[in-house]
């Protein structure tokens, strides 16, 4: 099946044609305009293909623009949980929220063990 786009180039390049070189004979038993009408659909399709990429576009946008706005507030509270006396860094409600509790950190450090020369 040819790909969309070849389909609207070769609609496009057909009505020209037929528009500026035979624009009052029939070809398939179709005049121009009767041609035009037949390919309606296609290119109703494809305009609403267009303005729907064009509101996904700019959904995308605006879930983008209300993201940093969310990941300031999500820093706030966060941060409002490790100041709070009664939770602060090493409460169960702040690896709740996906982070790591001080007591469960690990220090980063490895011990090389010696090796035993072969016998």
């Amino acid at each position: 099946m040819p790909r969309p786009k070849d389909i609207q180039e070769k609609i496009d390049r057909i009505r020209n044609a037929w528009r500026t070189l035979a624009p009052n004979k029939t070809f398939g038993g179709m005049t121009l305009m009767q041609f035009e009408e037949e390919c309606l659909p296609s290119q109703e399709a494809r305009n609403a293909i267009e303005e729907l990429q064009d509101r996904l576009t700019k959904a995308l946008a605006g879930r983008d623009t209300a993201d940093e706005h969310t990941a300031a507030e999500i820093k706030l509270v966060v941060a409002g949980v490790l100041g709070d006396p009664t939770e602060g860094p090493d409460s169960p409600l702040y690896e709740a929220f996906g982070y790591t509790r001080t007591s469960e950190r690990r220090t980063g450090l490895t011990r090389k063990g010696k090796k035993t020369p072969a016998s």
